[in-house]
């Protein structure tokens, strides 16, 4: 989801940022795709685009049987919703289940954004954003866990709120594993910051608990990062060629909403911001020849072939939006392959522009 953590005139700029503006395919960074082999799977069919129409944030996680699970934010912000197919492009039609709906009152009352699903340790757990009905800005992290092992039945339990070393604006966690450890990243604006918000990891004591120091490993700097509000937010992790890559979004969740991207050594110590290094220039951005605009808050998974790696993101199909950005539900989730640079870095391309049906009667 795109918003903005608290600044100055708080109200007014957390609004404005979302007027403005997770992970793998296991419940680890995105583990390496296997070499292809004669048993492998033939070519799946090409995206379809939009993927799911009206959700933003999305966030897919591939099963170790191969399911693909689908969460996103709605645009009443008023619950959870999840879909499940054997395909991405099943994804589109697939029967959506609303699986937790926000609080009357009290605590998870309002603003329910950006949830991901994750499986870890044998339970289902989901992550998202939201506020007390009464004081709606203050947006915080949360956790729901289910143990049965569909995540379409059984109970889903509140965990509470995943607390973080400040009380301040915070949302956009996503979690993953690297050499053994579990780590949590998010944004959050930070106390005397000149920022909205940063991006920030821990090491986790189990799903719900952060322990140790709490890493700030980018704040909004460059111009791309602070048109319209300063913003560094929506990271997810994908792990390749001997390095961790984190993906994130920046700026105002308008037309200029983009992509960043951070990159660490697999062998060096993830806790020393030090060690990651940061694009000076956006990797993912709006085309005017594709008419995809503000592509942004993206997460990882693999095709069905179990090889080829895919981007998932939302954009909207029009620069200018009448009205408050805040109420227009037109993000669409939006899927297509994610490349690779000679040097082993990502190649994001450009977002590909809405799928035809000329272009479903070549493919078929």
């Amino acid at each position: 989801m795109s918003r903005v953590p608290p600044v100055p005139d708080r109200r007014l700029l957390l609004k404005g940022a979302l007027a403005a503006g997770a992970l793998a395919a296991t419940p680890t960074v995105a583990a390496a795709a296997p070499s292809p082999t004669a048993s492998s799977p033939k070519k799946a069919a090409p995206f379809v685009n939009p993927l799911v129409r009206n959700r933003a944030d999305p966030h897919i996680h591939r099963h170790s049987d191969g399911t693909y699970y689908f969460t996103a934010t709605a645009p009443e912000y008023d619950r959870i919703i999840l879909r499940r197919s054997r395909t991405l492009n099943g994804l589109a039609t697939a029967a959506e289940s609303v699986i937790w709906t926000k609080h009357a009152t009290g605590p998870m009352g309002a603003h329910i954004w950006a949830p991901e699903i994750h499986r870890i340790g044998g339970k289902w757990y989901i992550y998202f954003a939201s506020a007390p009905a009464e004081s709606v800005w203050d947006i915080r992290i949360w956790v729901l866990e289910n143990a049965n092992h569909d995540p379409f039945k059984g109970t889903w339990t509140e965990r509470g709120q995943l607390k973080t070393a400040w009380e301040t604006f915070s949302l956009d966690a996503t979690t993953f594993t690297h050499r053994g450890t579990r780590y949590l990243a998010w944004a959050q604006h930070e106390p005397g910051m000149a920022n909205n918000t940063a991006l920030w990891l821990s090491k986790m004591a189990n799903p719900w608990t952060l322990t140790g120091p709490q890493v700030r490993l980018s704040t909004p700097e460059y111009d791309w990062e602070c048109i319209g509000y300063k913003v560094n937010e929506g990271p997810s992790v994908i792990a390749r060629n001997g390095r961790l890559f984190m993906s994130y979004s920046a700026s105002a969740t308008d037309f200029h909403y983009c992509m960043g991207l951070l990159t660490v050594d697999a062998d060096a110590d993830l806790m020393d911001p030090a060690n990651w290094s940061k694009s000076p220039t956006p990797v993912f951005t709006s085309n005017d020849t594709t008419k995809q605009y503000g592509p942004g808050h993206n997460c990882f998974t693999v095709a069905e072939d179990g090889r080829s790696d895919v981007l998932v993101y939302h954009a909207r199909q029009y620069k200018e939006i009448v009205g408050d950005p805040l109420n227009d539900p037109n993000r669409h989730t939006r899927v297509q392959k994610l490349g690779w640079h000679a040097d082993g870095t990502p190649d994001f391309g450009i977002p590909v522009a809405d799928t035809t049906v000329t272009d479903m009667e070549v493919a078929s």
